[in-house]
């Protein structure tokens, strides 16, 4: 494995779009004598998603979903619901620094994360440094790269099978949790020190390596061990149930994400022989991000205004409970400078550009 590859943007000053939309965004937070971080409304969502997430744990526990198969499963449909609650509405913000303006605050709700099956370290680089960053660059945006099982590029080798990945996509998404909890943080791990993108964390590969291990004992057993032990179910109906959590959280969570970017509208541009891509930063996100149901109050609070990718792109520090606002402000601009907004208006439209873009990307 090779070092990170350097790729560089065109220069801001081949622009103003940026430079006219920060100026915007930030009389808009002056105007309102409001902070760009999170406020009380998250932070009571914080502890609504917690619940939803630990209190099934607790009850599948103490055993009183063993009489009755449909509460047993339900509990752990909940218990995937509320991880997916807990990654976009609670650890995503905080791992961008956007949930408070303490960074101590920042990195205890970061780390909520490890306690559901995830590792804040190996996020950070895949989600911060890599996505963000180098957004559909085919060879550093590790989210349009699934080890050959999936085509989302047009400069993805393509293989015979992938002219059905609009059929199986679907089931390939309901893994993409499991692999996160058993062997994915320490593939990553490794990767990350072949490429010095752990010096960025400032943790050593043996440090990273233990505290991932104390995180997965800690999960699997409260996760899985305990119930199997009190929930007074057979172990393999708990296994079954565990599997239900993953599924659930597998599929919800790689369509908010992909939905985003996997679209025919998107460029998927590659850089030059010199490491240069056409535009700038910026312009780049607008190309290569998509909002979808902008109107549904209920996914915009559920899944942590990740369906406003586009403002969350272009402004990751600014917590996501400002989203519909600043999208008003992102979108006049983006006209203003002739530049795409790309948006669609709810999540089955959005999920039926993804299937149409799968299916092109498999012939």
């Amino acid at each position: 494995m090779s070092k990170l590859k350097i790729v560089r943007f065109a220069p801001k000053s081949e622009t103003t779009f940026y430079e006219t939309l920060k100026k915007n965004i930030d009389e808009f937070f002056k105007e309102n004598k409001i902070a760009p971080t999170g406020n009380a409304a998250l932070r009571w969502k914080t502890v609504a998603m917690l619940a939803l997430f630990f209190v099934p744990n607790i009850l599948l526990i103490s055993g009183v979903a063993a009489g009755s198969t449909l509460l047993f499963f339900g509990l752990w449909f909940l218990m995937g619901l509320g991880m997916i609650g807990v990654g976009c509405s609670v650890h995503h913000d905080s791992n961008h620094g956007s949930y408070s303006s303490n960074k101590t605050v920042n990195k205890v709700v970061g780390d909520l994360v490890n306690l559901v099956g995830g590792y804040d370290v190996t996020w950070r680089i895949q989600h911060n440094i890599l996505h963000h960053t180098y957004t559909n660059i085919e060879g550093l945006d590790e989210d349009i790269e699934v080890g050959g099982l999936m085509r989302f590029s047009p400069h993805s080798k393509k293989y015979s099978f992938h002219r059905y990945q609009h059929i199986y996509a679907w089931f390939l998404y309901c893994l993409l949790t499991i692999q996160w909890v058993t062997y994915k943080d320490y593939r990553l791990l490794f990767q990350y020190e072949e490429k010095g993108l752990l010096k960025k964390e400032r943790i050593t590969l043996s440090k990273a390596l233990l505290e991932l291990s104390i995180y997965k004992v800690i999960y699997f057993g409260y996760a899985l061990v305990l119930p199997i032990i009190f929930s007074g179910m057979p172990w393999y109906m708990v296994v079954a149930g565990f599997f239900v959590l993953h599924f659930t959280a597998g599929l919800g969570l790689s369509l908010i994400f992909q939905l985003a970017h996997v679209l025919e509208t998107s460029e998927f541009p590659l850089p030059t022989d010199e490491g240069k891509i056409e535009n700038n930063w910026a312009v780049h996100q607008l190309l290569n991000t998509a909002d979808f149901s902008p109107k549904s109050r209920i996914m915009y609070w559920f899944i942590g205004g990740l369906n406003y990718q586009v403002e969350h792109h272009l402004f990751p520090h600014i917590s996501h409970v400002h989203y519909p606002q600043i999208a008003k402000i992102v979108k006049k601009t983006a006209q203003q400078y002739g530049l795409p907004y790309q948006v669609m208006p709810n999540f089955i439209a959005a999920i039926r550009e993804h299937g149409r873009m799968l299916y092109k990307m498999g012939r």
